[in-house]
């Protein structure tokens, strides 16, 4: 068994221990009010778009999310809050340097003994949710589990869909499409953003990610019989007649939208696996990107 196989299936418990540690942590987590930055790379810029869009959309303060490299510095926030599985990142760091002294920073990580550590003013560690393999899973949902349950939208259900997300068989033939687009709506753009890369990552598949109602504006017309479209949350009415009548497979799962994510996780190891891949050594990939000063 792969490590990101055995990963993904921890997430259940470690969503349960993020949960419980978000009360613990309110000081060093944005307040309701503030106006706050999310920053990440990868998958953990996806992660900060959901994050932006469930605490938005939650009324808990205006909230923006950008990839760390793209961060525009000359704007004014109260808080920037950096997601960053190995605190190594040279794009975060950068950003968080670039801040120090003048707006505050929060780093959530999972090595404790990163640079990162010292580069932000405060910081949450889920050390528990840390991974040996290169494509993310658990911190990446843990680290939203977390951010979920202090904007007060975390549930117990939610970790009911994840055992349920493991335990179920993936639809029938789904391994063997060509093609896989993923469509999301407000905080699960970012969640069909992350489904998208981790099914690139992990088996070099045809990958595309769209706002569900921005999907009919063009990219449906590359949908064929050979395309699976995966809704993540509820789908616009209409689409799901729409997506079916170019002969593309629909799948619109009734679980919580990040157990979902945890189907899409399954997939992209059954895709590899299918086409004689390791999804333990993507294609040109380390499990941080430094780069030469």
């Amino acid at each position: 068994m792969t490590h990101v196989e055995n990963e993904l299936k921890s997430q259940p418990e470690c969503w349960i221990r993020a949960a419980e540690q978000a009360g613990r942590h309110r000081g060093a987590l944005p307040e309701p009010g503030e106006r706050v930055a999310v920053v990440g790379c990868g998958t953990s810029y996806f992660m900060a778009q959901a994050v932006a869009a469930l605490r938005e959309g939650a009324g808990q303060g205006e909230t923006d999310a950008f990839a760390a490299s793209e961060f525009p510095s000359g704007r004014s926030y109260d808080r920037v809050l950096a997601l960053t599985r190995s605190g190594t990142t040279t794009e975060v760091l950068d950003v968080l340097a670039k801040l120090s002294g003048r707006t505050r920073t929060t780093a959530v990580t999972a090595d404790p003994d990163s640079p990162v550590v010292s580069t932000a003013d405060d910081l949450l560690v889920l050390d528990f949710a840390d991974e040996r393999s290169v494509v993310q899973t658990r911190f990446a949902t843990t680290a939203l589990t977390l951010l979920r349950a202090h904007l007060g939208l975390h549930t117990d259900a939610v970790v009911a869909d994840a055992r349920t997300a493991l335990t179920t068989a993936l639809p029938h033939a789904l391994v063997d499409r060509a093609q896989f687009t993923f469509l999301g709506r407000g905080w699960t753009v970012g969640l069909a953003n992350e489904a998208a890369l981790k099914l690139r990552e992990a088996s070099l598949a045809w990958t595309e990610a769209y706002p569900a109602m921005e999907y009919r504006h063009g990219p449906i017309s590359v949908t064929t019989d050979g395309t699976a479209t995966w809704m993540l949350g509820t789908a616009p009415a209409g689409l799901a007649e729409q997506v079916r009548a170019t002969g593309a497979l629909w799948i619109e799962g009734g679980l919580d939208p990040l157990a979902e994510l945890v189907r899409v996780q399954r997939l992209a190891v059954a895709v590899a696996a299918a086409r004689g891949l390791d999804p333990d050594r993507p294609r040109h990939l380390t499990r941080s990107v430094i780069l030469a000063s």
